[in-house]
């Protein structure tokens, strides 16, 4: 695996690909979802360890999200398996696919 020179915020990968912040945030909060290395937590010294993502994570999630838009169906799949919060579910559901 090459070397980690730069990694993202959620709020600014949630703008590059023009997706929806809390439905990436839930995504990531499973760090099985990605491949080992894509998420890294980062301990900011408060309650909550902030999220950040590899170029090559940002990639990954590019992937997951093109292949699970392919139909209606398989959108829907895609968010009752990665989301588990319902009302994150139903706001990206109301938008559609991207």
């Amino acid at each position: 695996m090459p070397k980690v020179t730069q990694v993202y915020a959620l709020e600014r990968v949630a703008s590059m690909l023009g997706e929806d912040l809390e439905m990436l945030e839930a995504i990531v909060s499973n760090d099985d979802n990605l491949s080992y290395g894509n998420i890294i937590s980062v301990d900011t010294a408060t309650d909550e360890n902030t999220k950040l993502i590899t170029a090559h994570g940002i990639q990954e999630l590019r992937d997951m999200l093109s292949d699970a838009k392919r139909s209606p169906e398989q959108w829907r799949d895609f968010l009752d398996d990665f989301v588990n919060d319902p009302e994150i579910i139903t706001r990206v559901k109301q938008n559609g696919p991207r």
